[in-house]
């Protein structure tokens, strides 16, 4: 994660990116520091008039930048001028060469990158941009007290006068339109008749008084009255008792502004069997759905759909104000020898700080080490950016810690997890006794896009569920990985939006033993859970809090329940860390959440979800980090002196079942089987976002029959789904599939080819896949409720800390 203690020092990145290409940026010379707050964000005189601070992006895209536009009808000569933010002891940056904005034309300054140069701090939540001129005037100056909820935008373009936008256009014209859509339509035998059911996109809640609705028949009109409002993902029925018009079998919504400008319609030849839905709700294409959903999330068939949190609505905070510095990221909950409710474990990654906690006798939790843990690699340099956690039963007296790079080498992608001897977190200084590189295996992944969530799974639950590893095509077999421990460790990687299994072995080597996908544009945090017998993989605020499980089905982790945010959390939380206690008290388990952002000075967050209070941590059949005997790191038990040379502590097991059958591996067919002949047998949408799941018709010939589905040209295995009763299969399309044309493929048990259809996959611009609300144009702050199906929510980095960056 970008963390303020790198846009101190280390920077991020960025560049100047104009809309036909990438420039780049050098230093000044000297810095720039002058400021007067009567400079505005227009030029009005002079030979840059017409030049316009236009849109801000300080806190969700994966890098800052602000976007200049040019009203006037010549070329306007930028080269040389200097970028600057509100700090004046940053070092500006110089606009190099080349740098110039036609006439109606865009020039984006953006952050470095790993690949490309530019201003190396980052823009905060209470900061300001500032251009100067060769001759080191202040010539442009726009500031803000707080994150937009998208960005921060003109509109018109170039009007000088900056407002929250609806979507985020970096190097486009803004979008300050109506949040509105039209999100699911009733045209027949609907309950008590017809009915239109109302979105909201953005991140406001949005009056609708004074909107018009109208079917195909402009003196069929009905205005909204005052007072009807629609919020932020929330839903909005206008009933034909209410608007007075019947909707017939082909016809059309259409819904205007006050103003009379249409803000969205739809038109249908045929009345639905259904209904007519968005899918996903808000921004997705209309179609038939599963069934009506007046006033709620869409369903469609053959997909998952985003269900409420069964838990408390509520996130209370446990920490005290100001415990931590911001940053605090990764959680692990363990079972404690002095405490009933357990301990909790946290790492803090712009520091690399580590951080034992216990309840603190008054309702909330704080740290048994208030300073933490200065971590270090083995030789005792680096600053690990540390980014998740985890405990395991085989290894008492270790944490193990997940990481992106080394922030003081902060632009060189270090995906490692790391191995600490503690048994309570009372160190003051740490070195790795262990260190896993997976580098290799992420070939050109973002130095800030690497391992975020990590935890342990028993091989014994592993083995007793079936579980089949990738990397053989069989049945997983603990043997085949000597001294890799009693367990397989699972990572979060936020540049693909996967987690991948992998096998540690006690020499530093790894092997790498499934992938699996995941409905998220970012995987924050991963745990798992064996009281549920089930995986926790979690998204922040890019996702508006959203969670979900994942158990093992026909011998792989597949997607089986998908939740919202508690209903009154704040969605805006970057809620980076999540735990779950294995304590069931008053039908309840407590749950953890981190805030990176250390919002209004509280890190720290709890919520809970329900249980059967006769299930205790280890229920299903495997013994949690501690049960059964073995003590978990806090509890008192001699740590081991490495992962590599201590011996590892067996776990119980419940008697498992027996050993399954082992699966066969699908072969993938051969591209000439692909033929005109086979074409169309199976349908999908013919375009896809990569990163998000797409649903396949493949016949309800096939219901029952396990099928695997592949992406060519070149051959990937996307799934092994069984087709559902309605002839579908539901597939993820990864994150780093390349953009273009490609084909899906999906052949039956015995390798024949059922079918192909062609398939254009956008590229992956932070969406979430399955379900859920696309935030026109590319928001991801929004708050719509998730629905089924195969559209992508733009998922964009949302807050940082409401203080300037470095």
């Amino acid at each position: 994660m970008r963390t303020p203690a790198l846009r101190l020092g280390a920077g991020l990145a960025t560049g100047i990116a104009l809309a036909a290409g990438v420039l780049t940026a050098t230093p000044a010379v000297a810095a720039v520091g002058d400021d007067d707050p009567t400079v505005g964000a227009r030029v009005t005189t002079g030979p840059a008039a017409g030049l316009a601070i236009n849109e801000v992006e300080s806190n969700a895209d994966d890098t800052d930048w602000v976007e200049l536009v040019n009203t006037s009808s010549a070329t306007i000569d930028l080269s040389g001028w200097r970028f600057l933010d509100s700090d004046s002891s940053h070092a500006a940056y110089v606009l190099p060469q080349g740098s110039t904005v036609a006439a109606g034309g865009y020039l984006v300054v953006d952050q470095e990158t790993t690949t490309r140069p530019g201003f190396d701090f980052g823009l905060g939540g209470a900061d300001a941009v500032r251009l100067y001129d060769t001759a080191g005037a202040l010539t442009l100056r726009y500031a803000w007290s707080t994150h937009a909820a998208v960005t921060y935008g003109s509109c018109p373009d170039g009007s000088g006068t900056l407002v929250d936008t609806t979507a985020s256009t970096k190097g486009k014209p803004n979008d300050c339109s109506s949040p509105v859509r039209i999100n699911e339509v009733e045209s027949q035998d609907g309950t008590p008749g017809d009915w239109v059911e109302l979105t909201n996109v953005g991140t406001t809640t949005v009056d609708l008084g004074g909107y018009v609705l109208r079917d195909s028949e402009d003196d069929h009109a009905w205005t909204i009255p005052a007072g009807t409002t629609v919020a932020p993902g929330g839903f909005t029925v206008l009933d034909e008792a209410r608007f007075g018009f019947g909707l017939g079998k082909a016809d059309a919504v259409r819904l205007s502004d006050p103003r009379g400008v249409l803000v969205d319609s739809y038109s249908w030849t045929a009345h639905a069997a259904t209904t007519y839905g968005r899918n996903p709700d808000g921004t997705g294409a209309f179609a038939e759905t599963a069934e009506s959903t007046k006033g709620a999330a869409n369903r469609f068939a053959g997909s998952v759909t985003a269900e409420a949190w069964p838990g408390g609505p509520d996130e209370t905070v446990l920490d005290a104000e100001d415990t931590f510095a911001g940053d605090l990221s990764g959680l692990d909950w363990a079972p404690s020898a002095t405490s009933a409710d357990g301990q909790l474990w946290a790492v803090q990654n712009g520091d690399g700080l580590l951080y034992h906690l216990a309840p603190d006798g008054r309702g909330g939790w704080a740290p048994t080490n208030a300073a933490g843990v200065d971590l270090r690699y083995a030789d005792g340099t680096g600053t690990p950016d540390a980014e998740g956690i985890t405990v395991t039963a085989d290894d008492p007296g270790a944490v193990y810690v997940s990481t992106e790079r080394d922030n003081d080498v902060s632009k060189v992608s270090r995906p490692a997890v790391l191995r600490f001897a503690t048994a309570d977190g009372s160190e003051s200084v740490l070195r790795a006794t262990d260190e896993w590189n997976l580098a290799e295996d992420f070939p050109g992944l973002g130095a800030n896009a690497g391992l975020e969530g990590v935890t342990w799974v028993p091989d014994a639950w592993l083995t007793s569920h079936g579980f089949v590893d990738q990397h053989t095509g069989a049945a997983y077999a603990p043997t085949a990985y000597p001294g890799h421990g009693e367990g397989l460790f699972l990572v979060g990687v936020e540049g693909t939006a996967s987690v991948y299994a992998y096998a540690l072995m006690d020499d530093g080597a790894f092997q790498r033993v499934a992938t699996i996908a995941t409905p998220f544009s970012l995987v924050a945090e991963v745990q798992f859970d064996p009281t549920l017998d089930a995986l926790w993989v979690v998204c922040d605020e890019a996702c508006s809090g959203r969670t979900a499980l994942f158990d093992v089905q026909d011998g792989a982790f597949t997607l089986a329940t998908l939740y919202e945010a508690p209903a009154n959390a704040d969605r805006g939380l970057a809620n980076e860390g999540f735990a779950i206690s294995g304590r069931c008290v008053d039908h309840a388990r407590a749950t953890f959440y981190a805030d990176d952002n250390d919002t209004d000075g509280f890190s720290l967050r709890t919520g809970t979800y329900p249980c059967d209070a006769s299930t205790e941590p280890g229920d299903g059949g495997t013994p949690a980090p501690g049960d059964g005997g073995t003590p978990a790191p806090g509890d008192g038990g001699t740590p081991s002196p490495g992962a590599g040379g201590g011996t590892p502590t067996p776990t119980p097991t419940a008697p498992g079942p027996t050993t399954p059958t082992t699966p066969t591996a699908p072969v993938a067919p051969d591209a000439s089987s692909l033929t005109e002949g086979n074409r169309g047998s199976v349908s999908a949408s013919s375009s896809v976002r990569a990163g998000s799941s797409v649903t396949i018709f493949v016949g309800t010939q096939h219901a029952g029959e396990r099928v695997a589905v592949w992406l060519f040209s070149e051959p990937r295995l996307l799934g092994t789904p069984v087709v559902a009763a309605d002839g579908t299969v539901t597939v993820v399309v990864p994150a780093d599939v390349p953009a273009g044309q490609h084909r899906i493929v999906v052949t039956a048990s015995d390798g024949t080819v059922l079918g192909w259809t062609a398939v254009t996959i956008d590229p992956a611009t932070g969406a979430l896949a399955f379900t859920g609300a696309e935030l026109g144009g590319g928001i991801a702050a929004a708050l719509l409720l998730l629905a089924a199906g195969t559209g992508v929510l733009v998922a964009r980095r949302r807050r940082r800390p409401a203080v300037a960056q470095a």
